[in-house]
């Protein structure tokens, strides 16, 4: 796995939107989580509710990169970054795989609404409080890591690919080396993504392999991710009762989630760490 602690520096989002000021149809609402007994670190799980964009992407489509109007997504960023009060936020250019972007430095910057180019990652860390860490989704699942302390906080993509692969696993293992703390030590919540009874794979023995064969049902011919992932955190090292799970469908739950099973043109919605500062 790819572990990088770059010099890139990753823009933060304006905060020049009032909360107070967004209109209640407007404002993105998200789901929001707190690990027990972790002081100080917040979880929020943005759906496609509030927003302003439209047709495919209608709602708080947050992604530049799935042909919405990016004065739309602009507008949805900087709602979504008002709700929670963060004043800078780190994305990486998800390409399914299992590079992780340890410490990224944000740049102060005036205006960072526009569309950036970032690095390619699918897992995030840090150690700064006040950084959002983001992950974007529409089906595959966002997991959100803490130290028990507080002090560090990681996110990951993994879709089904990065499951086949053990990126839950070698993310985890690459939080707790940089930190130096075992994983027994860490907690993690799965948020929104495609439940088991969406998650269909006609094409099971090559897209997945007899390995996996116990979270596949035959005769759906439909993959249990969500057990999958539990699975493959408790291996990482995690305890079983530190392991979180949102079981909200994506593709089941049209109004709430955008999902790329359902419509493979449509929006992504964001999944967010921090720690306060």
């Amino acid at each position: 796995m790819a572990v990088t602690t770059p010099s890139l520096a990753f823009p933060p989002l304006s905060r020049s939107a009032n909360p107070a000021a967004i209109p209640d149809d407007v404002s993105p609402q998200c789901i929001r989580f707190a690990f027990p007994g972790v002081p100080g670190v917040r979880c929020a799980f943005q759906t496609r509710r509030g927003g302003i964009s439209d047709g495919p992407w209608a709602g708080g489509n947050i992604s530049y990169e799935v042909g919405d109007d990016s004065a739309a997504v602009a507008a949805n960023r900087a709602a979504l970054a008002a709700s929670l009060n963060l004043a800078e936020w780190v994305e990486a250019k998800q390409v399914h795989g299992d590079a992780m972007i340890i410490d990224p430095e944000p740049v102060q910057l005036a205006a960072a609404l526009a569309a950036t180019p970032v690095a390619q990652a699918d897992g995030l860390a840090t150690a700064r409080p006040g950084v959002g860490l983001v992950i974007k989704t529409a089906d595959c699942q966002p997991i959100l890591l803490a130290h028990e302390s507080g002090r560090y906080v990681a996110a990951l993509h993994a879709g089904w690919r990065g499951n086949r692969i053990g990126f839950p696993q070698s993310g985890v293992r690459a939080f707790c080396e940089r930190y130096g703390f075992p994983p027994q030590e860490v907690l993690a919540v799965r948020g929104p993504s495609l439940g088991p009874a969406a998650a269909e794979f006609v094409n099971f023995a090559t897209e997945w392999g007899q390995d996996f064969a116990r979270w596949f049902r035959s005769a759906s011919r439909t993959m249990d991710l969500w057990t999958l992932t539990r699975h493959q955190l408790a291996e990482a090292g995690l305890l079983p009762e530190r392991i979180y799970g949102l079981d909200l469908c994506t593709h089941s739950l049209a109004d709430d989630f955008f999902s790329y099973r359902r419509a493979a043109t449509t929006g992504r919605q964001a999944s967010i760490i921090w720690m306060e500062g």
